[in-house]
């Protein structure tokens, strides 16, 4: 297992930042992670000393850049272990990689009256695209019942399915109740009767080892900034064959061999048809870099770290009255509410002691019928997080019982 301490020293956010005079407890990776100084140099590193564009030039620099930006795609694909790396197409994070995938594959292979299924666990991301491509289509979307505990299970999705379905778009581990998914399982059923699974993968490869053969996903999405990477830079996986029978959504310069004043176009075999106009060459530089110093570590060894952290953080939380969790059993973030304060004015109290947390919807915002409740807050942990950092954190969470005398005084 790696040194926490030690690993802290590699995240300047870490060493000296504070937030309302505390030092920062950064319990909000969720939403988006801190960055290692190691890649906040590799992009530097690119604008600094080699800054041309990619696939454009016939001269040195030019070809330092495609070597840079093709071995970036390279290290993508080994993290997830994909087949070839011409199934790594590069966006700009999870929401625009699942519009890529319903709109350049959904939209073309779905007709009237054929079935989408998705939960009411989703993101926003894998729910709105569907939506609208099932009023393009003519097919309807349905929803996997989740179990008792907010799980997605293999039984529920078998009852789901019919004749009709077409797609299934879930999240490997969802955004507020972290539940892990048996897509391997969920696949494997799928495609014995010619469904496409197209996996949310946002909260789950930051956090585990990814195997998307071993799974056998028809497609990946996730984003580059909740894995310790930039803004602005995400991945969609496809299998080669399933990529080959899409429709980019853009359209421009590097995504065709030639086209001529008829309007006959012919685009260029993946990754490249889906990468139109000048790519973010730093955001996947740095990404690979991100997914480099991840893999230094140790995938397994985050995973089990963060899964001790949580299981700690839980333990305290469960012997508090005033505290409600609502996943105590899953596998990411954790979402609670302090009983009788609105999470909004909770979150302001975490911040007044320099924690940060998200609170609201989540960008899930059916879930609320599922859980019965409007709003939640949410703490999720990266490897960096101490055990120290969640005493404090449970320290704030006790103070929430006189809410008003604990955020005047």
């Amino acid at each position: 297992m790696f040194d926490v301490n030690q690993i802290r020293k590699d995240f300047p956010m870490l060493n000296g930042k504070k937030m309302q005079g505390h030092p920062l407890i950064y319990l909000d990776n969720g939403a988006t992670t801190l960055k290692p100084q190691v890649v906040i140099e590799s992009v530097c590193d690119y604008l600094t000393n080699y800054s041309g564009n990619a696939h454009r030039g016939d001269y040195d620099l030019s070809h330092e850049v495609d070597e840079h930006y093709e071995q970036s795609r390279e290290i993508v694909r080994q993290f997830i272990n994909a087949k070839r790396k011409e199934e790594i197409v590069f966006t700009s994070g999870s929401t625009d990689s699942l519009n890529m995938i319903a709109y350049g594959y959904g939209l073309t292979h779905l007709k009237a009256n054929d079935e989408i299924l998705i939960t009411v666990a989703e993101h926003a991301s894998n729910t709105l695209p569907w939506f609208d491509v099932a009023r393009l289509t003519g097919a309807t979307v349905h929803y996997i019942n989740l179990d008792e505990t907010g799980r997605l299970t293999l039984e529920n999705v078998q009852k789901a399915v019919t004749e009709k379905t077409k797609i299934i778009a879930v999240a490997e581990v969802t955004n507020v109740l972290g539940y892990q998914a048996p897509m391997k399982d969920i696949c494997q059923f799928a495609h014995e009767r010619g469904i496409v699974v197209v996996v949310d993968g946002a909260q789950s490869v930051p956090h585990q080892v990814t195997d998307v053969q071993d799974t056998d996903i028809d497609f990946l999405a996730f984003s580059g900034h909740k894995m310790c990477g930039p803004t602005g830079i995400g991945v969609m996986y496809g299998k080669y064959d399933l990529l080959k029978d899409m429709k980019p959504t853009r359209l421009g310069g590097g995504a065709n061999s030639r086209y001529n004043s008829c309007g006959v176009v012919t685009l260029k075999d993946p990754p490249y048809r889906f990468e139109a106009g000048t790519p973010h060459i730093e955001g996947a530089i740095g990404l690979a870099t991100a997914m480099q110093y991840l893999m230094k570590i140790g995938m397994n060894d985050i995973h089990e770290y963060e899964q001790e952290l949580r299981q700690y953080c839980i333990q305290k939380m469960l012997q508090l009255d005033n505290v409600q969790v609502y996943n105590p059993h899953s596998m990411g973030a954790i979402a609670f509410n302090i009983k009788g304060v609105f999470s909004q004015d909770a979150a302001s109290l975490f911040n007044s002691y320099g924690i940060a947390i998200r609170a609201g919807q989540h960008c899930a915002k059916i879930l609320d019928e599922f859980l019965k409740v409007s709003t939640t807050l949410r703490a999720s942990f990266y490897f960096y997080n101490t055990k120290e950092e969640i005493d404090a954190f449970i320290e704030v969470c006790k103070k929430g019982d006189d809410f008003l005398d604990a955020f005047f005084k």
